[in-house]
């Protein structure tokens, strides 16, 4: 039975990975190897669909909608590099994103045609055929290189820091960017990727989209919601890694956008992710559990979850109330974070919660 819940930076020049990087590389290495899985299986979280009519929509789902039109890049650019650098960007004929969510908003603003090559996050369908020439942070020179880029576009995560040199050394103009971490980083960054494209003008509608779409998001929670604490886990069984979210893991904007709560950063947990006790479940006793969709999938859906320590003594776990997001795109703060704050709305409010097979009625809050 468905039942949702009820209303109720790369380092200086030839100096070591930065310390983000190294304290993070691990993680950051298991979410993007996590989110680029081919398929994606329905981890107990069926919609009632059959799995042809399941598979069509997750394929819709994942893509990239452009602005209409081409724009026309006004070039030279002169942008500031969020690692010190002032870059000069003269042509981006040819363009090497090295996240999933750069390449996300190279395409957003209408200049897809342009991209030559990919990250293993770049998972919607438009990127499907690009040549492959980064994975879980792990960039090679050499691949980059070889395609002959005109521009990079690099976050302040992506290293190592050596190969970042060497593209920079090599003439080619690089970019980088901050990660996005919120909803207040989402128009910032568009701006700034299209200013480095030299579409401003771009930059400017694709914001007014994105932030149009957000807002009707929002409108479609109840009024009388009354705030579910949610813990968002980051699963992986197949490493056998599993970890409840804290204030630095990316879901709060999210989750409190969504009307909810972050049960594991209002538990006092301050840093990005944690391993999972069922003593920090308990103080964090979430009434609702969000997950990514193959991070659901690798544990064995639902029933699988439920086996691990502390999850089924939760409000949640008794309810089996459990929210899934497509990996690809939950935490990507981009032109389609609209579409991830829409269906946590829906699946915290509405009718399309996933499995909850044995799970009783239950009130949506700590009301």
């Amino acid at each position: 039975m468905r039942t949702p819940l009820r209303p109720s930076s790369p380092a200086a020049r030839r100096s070591p990975v930065t310390a983000r990087f190294r304290l993070g590389a691990a993680l950051l290495a298991a979410l993007v190897l996590a989110a680029c899985g081919t398929g994606g299986g329905s981890g107990g979280t069926g919609d009632g669909a059959t799995p042809q009519r399941s598979a069509s929509a997750a394929a819709h789902r994942d893509r990239v909608e452009p602005l209409p039109g081409e724009p026309s890049p006004e070039l030279p650019a002169r942008v500031k590099s969020a690692d010190g650098h002032t870059v000069t960007v003269r042509d981006v004929s040819r363009i090497v994103p090295l996240t999933g969510s750069l390449s996300e908003l190279v395409f957003s603003l209408g200049l897809g045609d342009r991209v030559v090559a990919k990250d293993v996050t770049a998972t919607f369908a438009q990127a499907r055929k690009l040549p492959l020439v980064t994975r879980a942070h792990d960039v090679s020179a050499e691949n980059v290189l070889s395609l002959h880029p005109s521009l990079v576009l690099a976050e302040s995560t992506t290293g190592p820091a050596e190969a970042i040199e060497q593209i920079r050394e090599a003439g080619v103009p690089l970019v980088i960017l901050d990660p996005a971490k919120s909803l207040d980083d989402v128009a910032p960054r568009i701006h700034a990727v299209a200013r480095t494209l030299g579409v401003p003008g771009a930059g400017d509608a694709l914001a007014r989209r994105t932030e149009h779409r957000l807002a009707a998001a929002r409108e479609k929670i109840p009024a009388h919601a009354d705030h579910p604490r949610v813990a968002f886990l980051y699963l992986r069984g197949t490493a056998s890694v599993y970890l409840l979210g804290g204030a630095e893991s990316g879901a709060s904007s999210l989750l409190e956008a969504a009307g909810a709560v972050d049960a594991g950063k209002e538990s006092g947990l301050r840093k990005d992710f944690t391993a999972i006790t069922s003593e920090a479940l308990a103080k964090a006793a979430p009434d609702a559990i969000l997950v990514m969709r193959k991070g659901l999938d690798s544990v064995g859906g639902v029933d699988g979850l439920l086996k691990i320590p502390g999850v089924a003594e939760t409000p949640a776990g008794l309810d089996r109330r459990v929210v899934s997001v497509d990996d690809g795109v939950l935490l990507n703060y981009g032109p389609r974070t609209d579409e991830v704050l829409a269906t946590l709305v829906d699946q915290l409010y509405g009718t399309s919660g996933t499995d909850r097979q044995g799970g009783t009625p239950g009130k949506g809050g700590k009301g």
